[in-house]
């Protein structure tokens, strides 16, 4: 039966990057997908990203399934612009074979025979994995994304400086002039730390009150003419 799962999204998938292939092609192809860039994508990305977030935590399976497509499409267009571009020298062939193999790399209880007792053992595995790969980095704080959401990339960092074993976080710096917009960041990302410490999602628990209120705020709406 997984052979033969494997082998129909193999063949849809396939069928996907022909789609991609016709649009980019310099004949007949579609002139707004020629002229995307990896920069220009960003922007769809995010948004594609972010609605499948909503789709998982409050849509239906369809919207999942729908959501889902709409990122892969992304990953294959990416890698189709990679294909055509002099200097890039990697296509969608490359990534699907890069992050299978790392992905058995972080998971040797699995594949490598290595024994894991509980979830704590496969974390500590895994993180083992990736800091051989990241060798090179000389900082725990090195490949936190800038582009993550605020409170997302404040939790990372926290999680970063509990793993890195640094105690205490640092102490907020005191300003000459009070900077009314630093200072509720501060208080703000106190809480994303007490957020982090009881185990919770900050940016996910923010998703959840926004939605719950703008879902009050649409019940007390009066009707439209």
């Amino acid at each position: 039966m997984t052979d033969g799962v494997d082998g129909r999204a193999g063949a849809e998938l396939a069928a996907l990057v022909r789609v991609v292939e016709a649009l980019l092609a310099d004949e007949g192809g579609c002139e707004w997908n020629r002229a995307q860039t990896p920069d220009s994508l960003v922007t769809y990305l995010v948004e594609e990203s972010s609605e499948l977030v909503e789709a998982i935590e409050s849509g239906t399976p369809a919207d999942r399934r729908e959501e889902l497509g709409d990122v892969l499409y992304q990953v294959v267009l990416h890698a189709a612009i990679a294909a055509r571009a002099p200097g890039e020298g990697f296509d969608l062939a490359d990534v699907v074979r890069d992050v299978a193999a790392k992905t058995v790399r972080r998971h040797p209880h699995v594949f490598a025979g290595d024994e894991a007792a509980d979830v704590d053992d496969i974390v500590r595995l895994w993180s083992a994995a990736k800091a051989r790969e990241k060798a090179d980095r000389r900082s725990a704080y090195d490949g936190v994304p800038l582009g993550l959401p605020a409170l997302a990339r404040a939790q990372k960092v926290e999680s970063r400086r509990r793993s890195a074993g640094q105690v205490t976080p640092p102490a907020a710096l005191v300003d000459d002039e009070p900077d009314v917009e630093l200072s509720w960041g501060r208080e703000l990302l106190a809480r994303v730390d007490a957020a982090t410490a009881e185990g919770l999602d900050a940016e996910r628990a923010l998703r959840r009150a926004v939605r719950e209120r703008e879902q009050q705020l649409r019940s007390g709406e009066a009707p439209r003419p």
